[in-house]
């Protein structure tokens, strides 16, 4: 006899545990301790052996819902399936999708591949998959997404300006899909064929100031900056620094060698991949010890303040620019290293290879050979002090109104 809605809610535990039929072999277990489950026992449809199979648990499963899921696996035997190995290929295709997701790739693809990265690399990569293609494509099983849609994705970052950054996510994105090929989680990458309806990316020129007095007036407004000691700090030691924008940022106070007055980069944070030594300056030393009270026990010498474990942003200084009146078409982060280079060249008439070597540019010898990172050491050191003094030299005859160009001369 059927069973009904009160009797199964009315069914209470005993010293064993026993079942009440609801008749097509499902029946309600009714344990000692009050637990009641659904079950329902038939026979393989090949080998005839007995087998139960779980509907769920009373009351989140109620009495219709469970003849519900008797029926459903009652048809699968008529049609020759058994409904428990059934249930566990199911199971088994919603672990590998809920696995095999793009998200679930590309952080699997991030953590393999971007170990022996840069700190500000891996920083860029990681916020254009979380902001640019997750949101989109995160919860995409991988081998689902086709050519049509990673455009439309792609399309949406192109829409908002952002042109370069639409052909660096393409890029991004054919990594992760070409790592689940070689892993044996995808079969084709929708990327490869997307390039040609993308707009062609554009050439970068990194504005920068690159006259004595222009440089002067910089120096000057720097000085003048009222925003927080840290954002103060990096736009005083970018110009005597000249390094690129991520390595000054992501600088720790670990690599700085006080003994020798220098900051030492392992290669891990260098574009070239190479070892780096920066010759700090008297300036440049006098910058970090005013600093060290307000961020010496930190990681970073120029930590985030939404978080010491993190560096400062990549926009701290961009934004501090624009505070003081340089947009993007005047002046940014990375403008100081074409300051750098220029008046170096041309005011202070430095050796080019000496330039070159303290930009971290890739430096050949006669035969060919890279140079290694004490090539030239002692002039650079020195170069990088006349360098210093020129720009106190800029920034004093600009507060005395009266910008002129100085021969320094290479020593």
């Amino acid at each position: 006899m059927a069973l009904t809605e009160l009797q199964v809610k009315q069914a209470k535990p005993r010293d064993k545990d026993y079942k009440l039929s609801d008749g097509k072999g499902m029946y309600l277990l009714v344990t000692k301790t009050g637990a009641r489950y659904w079950r329902l026992k038939y026979r393989h449809p090949h080998n005839k052996k007995e087998r139960q199979l779980a509907l769920g648990v009373y009351p989140e499963t109620s009495l219709k819902k469970a003849r519900q899921k008797r029926d459903e696996a009652r048809q699968l035997l008529l049609d020759g399936i058994d409904p428990g190995d059934h249930r566990k290929a199911r199971q088994a295709e919603n672990y590998e999708a809920a696995t095999n997701t793009f998200e679930a790739v590309g952080r699997d693809w991030y953590a393999t591949k971007m170990g022996g990265k840069s700190e500000s690399y891996r920083y860029r990569t990681l916020r254009m998959l979380e902001r640019d293609l997750f949101p989109y494509l995160g919860n995409r099983p991988i081998t689902d997404i086709t050519p049509p849609e990673l455009l439309t994705v792609l399309k949406r970052i192109e829409g908002r300006g952002a042109i370069d950054t639409a052909k660096g996510a393409k890029q991004t994105a054919s990594k992760v899909f070409r790592f689940a090929i070689a892993g044996g989680r995808a079969t084709n990458d929708p990327a490869a064929v997307v390039g040609d309806q993308l707009q062609p990316a554009q050439k970068k020129h990194f504005s920068a100031i690159t006259t004595p007095a222009a440089a002067g007036r910089l120096l000057v407004a720097i000085d003048g900056y009222q925003g927080t000691p840290t954002v103060r700090a990096a736009l005083q030691l970018a110009p005597l620094l000249f390094c690129r924008p991520g390595e000054l940022r992501a600088l720790e106070w670990a690599e700085i060698n006080w003994e020798d007055q220098r900051i030492e980069l392992p290669a891990a944070k260098m574009k070239m991949r190479e070892p780096h030594i920066i010759p700090l300056a008297r300036q440049a030393v006098a910058v970090l010890r005013d600093l060290e009270p307000f961020t010496g026990r930190f990681r970073y010498v120029f930590p985030s303040p939404k978080g010491a474990s993190r560096c400062m942003s990549e926009n701290a200084v961009r934004v501090a620019l624009r505070n003081m009146g340089y947009g993007n078409d005047q002046m940014t982060g990375h403008g100081f290293r074409a300051m750098a280079r220029t008046l170096l060249d041309e005011e202070l008439n430095e050796r080019v290879e000496h330039i070159e070597h303290q930009l971290a540019h890739s430096v050949k010898d006669a035969n060919g050979a890279a140079y290694n990172r004490t090539k030239h050491l002692p002039q650079r050191v020195a170069m990088m002090q006349r360098w210093a003094d020129y720009l106190d030299n800029l920034r004093e005859q600009t507060k005395a109104g009266n910008v002129i160009t100085v021969q320094f001369g290479a020593q």
